[in-house]
């Protein structure tokens, strides 16, 4: 067996070894010396080969061991480190994940209510165009003396949304049968206006004119009822409106 050393085995091990040979320290259960104390006596460092045989296992040991400890605390430290790490990148990822759909999010919204608002105001476009058409057609009508039920339900399909016409035409059957002149104490008209009198915010010729009565009517049931289906829907339950 070669000399070596019981320096670095003291050393590695908290153990340090005397001029005289004897072993202190980790491996013969006595307390370490310090650095100072191994580095100062370096010059008479007894070597490995002049300790006992049994005692150069206990050296050997106890250096292993130190040497695995610090490995492995190396080892734990790195991991930890690199949990740190991940842990860090993860959260970052994370919030840019968070804000990325908070963006999103708002986005769509902004776009829904763009959407909505378009929708609407298309329509009330549209509603405008079809009341000027209404408007259009009821100052084209021409006057008559006298006009049949077929007379005064061409001009109410002309004036009366289309999907309202139903509701409407159920309405002045029940009031007046389609009866521009019908009347029932101060109630008059297609609609039975009570009195009578009020058509005359549509128009002077009341009595006389059945478009001028169908557009009081349909004003009235749209500005109490919201539409003439709504109108007839409390007609249903009442038997009057």
């Amino acid at each position: 067996m070669s000399r070596i050393s019981a320096r670095g085995f003291a050393v590695a091990s908290a153990t340090a070894v005397t001029t005289v040979g004897a072993v202190v320290g980790v491996a013969a259960g006595g307390p370490a010396a310090s650095n100072d104390n191994v580095e100062a006596t370096a010059a008479g460092t007894t070597l490995l080969a002049d300790i006992p045989a049994g005692q150069q296992a206990q050296v050997q040991t106890a250096s292993l061991a130190q040497q695995a400890d610090a490995q492995s605390a190396q080892a734990s430290a790195a991991a930890k480190k690199s949990a740190e790490e991940a842990a860090r990148i993860k959260a970052a990822q994370d919030a840019k994940a968070k804000k990325d759909a908070a963006v999103k999010d708002k986005a769509s919204k902004d776009q829904a209510d763009k959407d909505a608002k378009e929708a609407k105001d298309a329509k009330a476009r549209d509603l405008e165009t079809q009341a000027a058409s209404r408007a259009e057609s009821r100052s084209t009508f021409k006057v008559q003396s006298s006009y049949s039920v077929s007379d005064v339900q061409a001009i109410a399909r002309q004036i009366v949304p289309a999907d309202q016409f139903q509701c409407f035409s159920n309405i002045v059957n029940k009031e007046s049968s389609w009866n521009y002149t019908a009347s029932n104490g101060s109630a008059y008209g297609l609609v039975q206006a009570l009195p009578g009198s009020k058509m005359s915010s549509a128009g002077s010729d009341w009595q006389t004119n059945p478009a001028t009565q169908i557009k009081w009517g349909l004003n009235y049931m749209n500005g109490r009822y919201g539409s003439p289906c709504g109108a007839w829907s409390f007609w249903t339950t009442h038997h009057s409106y």
